[in-house]
């Protein structure tokens, strides 16, 4: 099954060669605190330190440098919460066009101020993602404009599939990788590159509990739709699209499980991030360390995890390290 998947390694070396130069080559360090706990080696893939703080960089640039001259002239549109938008805005602003962003109220809103500081035009629609989507959608039809997609593109899964292969060469000995689980995109990427140069190593998506669509969609054997909550981890919220034609695919062939976590492991992950690794990650960032903290890793050699964005609202993370509610309620009717 993994030969006809829509993603393949010769994808993922052609979007290497594509994006370089426009991305970093981020990082990777061992963490002596978490390789005590984990009692294996622990490595943090630092893609929070990529240009636009996520790694949606890659696959934004790759996608937009994939534009044929006539759709670069229409312009380009996507929904996003946050991350994606920066990184298309930016991928967008580097080659000369504006792209337009939809997102949901749901989006903090640093990142949404971050998008407008780089020239984005900005939509704000609805409460969840798939009513952000409604507007992309509307775009397209009435203004021509060519969507990029958070997620579900080829050439936005074979961008992110960069960061598998800088792990793969840098540590071709991992055992297991930890990649943050939203709509599948960073974990199909990363879990082609991965497999493609040791089917062996296992590749585990990590998301939060509640909202967490790729997982549900998983357990049903189809896209399925959720109700959209708030998290710390909001980077992950949203919805797969039930006419998903990539990344559904993608995790279900080759993610050899999916953990789930608390809000209150969430902001214990990105407590740790910050008071032992010196590293201030978003809660999407952070569910990898989080998931070792919490026991729900077991590995026998060594570990990766992706910390995939450092985009939080400072006064929020400043009441996550010091404890001051945290995490988001969790028993909450």
């Amino acid at each position: 099954m993994r030969g006809l998947l829509p993603v393949s390694m010769e994808d993922i070396r052609a979007a290497a060669h594509r994006i370089a130069g426009r991305v970093v080559e981020t990082p990777i360090v061992l963490s002596a605190s978490l390789g005590e706990i984990a009692g294996v080696p622990v490595w943090l893939k630092l893609e929070h330190h990529q240009t636009t703080g996520s790694f949606k960089l890659r696959g934004a640039t790759n996608a937009v440098a994939s534009l044929s001259p006539a759709e670069r002239v229409r312009g380009v549109v996507a929904a996003s919460t946050g991350n994606h938008g920066r990184a298309l805005a930016h991928a967008a602003k580097a080659q000369g066009m504006v792209a337009t962003i939809c997102m949901s109220r749901l989006v903090p809103a640093n990142k949404i101020s971050e998008i407008r500081r780089l020239g984005a035009d900005v939509r704000i629609v609805g409460q969840s993602q798939d009513e952000a989507q409604e507007e992309v959608d509307r775009l397209m039809r009435d203004q021509g404009l060519v969507m990029v997609p958070p997620f579900d593109h080829p050439a936005v899964v074979a961008g992110q599939g960069t960061l598998g292969l800088e792990i793969v060469d840098a540590l071709p000995q991992a055992a297991t990788v930890l990649v943050p689980l939203s709509g599948g995109g960073l974990a199909a990427g990363v879990a082609a590159a991965i497999k493609g140069v040791n089917p062996k190593t296992r590749v585990i998506g990590l998301t939060m509990e509640r909202g967490a669509a790729m997982k549900a969609s998983l357990d049903a054997g189809r896209p399925v739709q959720v109700e959209e909550v708030r998290s710390l981890a909001d980077s992950l919220g949203g919805g797969i699209g039930l006419d998903n034609r990539v990344t559904f695919t993608m995790c279900q062939a080759l993610l050899d499980d999916v953990v789930l976590l608390t809000e209150a492991e969430i902001a214990a992950g990105m407590r740790h991030a910050y008071a032992c690794e010196r590293e201030i990650v978003e809660g999407a960032g952070a569910v990898g360390i989080a998931a070792l903290l919490a026991g729900k890793i077991s590995s026998g050699g060594p570990v990766v995890t992706i910390l995939s964005g450092c985009n939080v609202d400072m006064e929020q993370h400043r009441r996550v390290i010091n404890g001051e509610g945290a995490a988001f309620e969790e028993d909450r009717p």
